[in-house]
């Protein structure tokens, strides 16, 4: 009998705020295949064409990037992505800042719904901070939540830690997954993986070193962290170098990049503080990568050529 081969057709991703590519990274282990790359930030745009040359950058405002354009650009029609992902920027919700309904910031919530009704994509995956579901801040989360049901889709938000996903890091965040409604599957998110994972189970050599305390940047003691026995305190943009490494003891760039999963193979461009600045403000890889697979495997079923 002749041999039959079975062609097999990648799921397909458009990720919006891309950053550096923390999370193009876990949708490429997953097996996906990135249509299109939406980022402003000169450095992080430079940083993700070191290391995704094939995929197409829209390097600007998401703003005046229409739903039209964004899929000629990604070279598909409506209804045809199979997942928009978006991590708008979280400071103003975070719990390290002043947390204010009327951060500017965080209005590109809107930019991503906009463009999640015009593309239509079969799933959706939304990131921010814990703190966009703490105190008065959930009822942004709650107007978000009905905001995605107006577009058609059903979602579900959970608070996943990074350590339990194969991450030496200490990292909450919420996702929100949405899935089009006519598909008719609940969204649902990936089970812990690991246990928590140590400094020392990535950079085996530094076992038994002792690190820097972490303190924020009006100098009181944020957490207290000296073992790599132990997963990393989260690692936040703005920290500075000297947070991470003008101390009794310091914690080298390379174990900063190490313990937010990115592999070795990775580059970044510019300065210490750049590096700082992307790792801190990027989904972890290896979370992303049990988020995409599990979308893969559970969600995109009903996915037929």
């Amino acid at each position: 009998m002749p041999e039959v081969r079975v062609q097999v057709v990648a799921p397909t991703v458009i990720s919006t705020f891309a950053g550096c590519g923390g999370s193009s990274l876990g949708y490429k282990m997953a097996g996906f295949k990135e249509l299109l790359a939406v980022e402003w930030d000169d450095n992080a745009v430079e940083t993700f064409r070191l290391n995704f040359p094939d995929v197409p950058v829209y390097h600007g405002d998401i703003k005046k990037l229409s739903g039209k354009e964004c899929m000629g650009l990604a070279g598909i029609g409506p209804d045809e992505l199979d997942v928009l992902d978006g991590s708008p920027p979280c400071q103003g919700f975070s719990t390290a800042g002043k947390r204010r309904f009327d951060d500017p910031r965080n209005g590109l919530f809107g930019e991503f719904a906009r463009l999640l009704g015009e593309l239509r994509p079969r799933v959706f995956v939304m990131e921010n901070v814990t703190g966009l579901v703490m105190g008065h801040m959930k009822q942004v989360y709650l107007m978000m939540m009905e905001e995605f049901r107006s577009k058609g889709y059903r979602c579900r938000g959970e608070i996943l830690n990074a350590k339990y996903y194969g991450v030496p890091q200490s990292r909450e965040r919420v996702i929100v997954i949405g899935v089009r409604g006519d598909l008719r599957i609940e969204p649902s998110h990936p089970r812990p993986q690991t246990r928590p994972l140590s400094v020392e189970s990535v950079v085996p050599e530094e076992k038994g070193k002792k690190y820097v305390t972490f303190r924020n940047k009006g100098g009181g003691l944020k957490n207290s962290w000296t073992s790599s026995s132990n997963p990393l305190p989260v690692i936040m943009k703005g920290g500075g170098v000297e947070y991470y490494q003008k101390s009794r003891a310091h914690v080298p760039l390379g174990v900063l990049k190490a313990c937010s999963s990115f592999g070795t193979e990775f580059k970044f461009a510019g300065t210490d503080q750049d590096v700082i600045d992307r790792i801190g403000n990027s989904v972890p890889p290896n979370l992303m990568r049990a988020i995409a697979e599990h979308i893969r495997d559970e969600l995109l079923i009903s996915n037929t050529p």
